[in-house]
């Protein structure tokens, strides 16, 4: 069975230009990597939990924003995606606005080099910045690419109505 993550796309409006947040992974492997390395707050969650909270806990771990306190409106859900490693993301998108240089992740514990025996401390992720969604569509890992869409999808059609 494969995991599954949930996590939050949060978007704003600045100038009339519809941005999103997204975190960059931290670590070496990621170190040098730009376009098609960034991804939405995610993580993994329990038999049992609740998606949408699991994708709210995992925000606040990767980033130290508070969700409930920050969100405008609600919580717009964005379908699942399967990334190329086989695990299926729940993704949902809210209205809110963060200061990036306030980002304070939690860590892991990863071997580095790979087989080396050798243990590093790494934060999840090593910042966040605001993107229009045309630059988020080139930084975002390709796999999360139709979170963006739909975003976008469901954002025109509520301003349709």
């Amino acid at each position: 069975m494969p995991k599954r993550s949930a996590g939050l796309l949060v978007y704003r409006r600045r100038e009339g230009t519809l941005e999103v947040f997204l975190v960059h992974p931290g670590g070496p492997f990621w170190a040098k990597k730009d376009l098609g390395a960034w991804s939405i707050p995610k993580g993994e969650y329990l038999d049992g939990e609740e998606p949408l909270e699991a994708a709210l806990r995992e925000f606040e771990e990767e980033t130290g924003f508070r969700i409930q306190a920050k969100v405008e409106g609600q919580f717009i859900g964005l379908g699942d995606v399967t990334q190329a490693s086989g695990k299926i993301v729940s993704a949902w998108a809210c209205e809110g606005d963060f200061d990036p240089s306030h980002l304070v992740s939690n860590t892991c514990e990863i071997e580095w080099p790979p087989r080396s025996g050798r243990r590093i401390t790494i934060p999840e992720v090593d910042r966040g910045s605001w993107f229009s969604t045309q630059e988020a569509d080139r930084r975002i890992l390709k796999s999360q690419q139709p979170i963006l869409e739909k975003l976008v999808k469901r954002l025109a059609e509520q301003e349709n109505c």
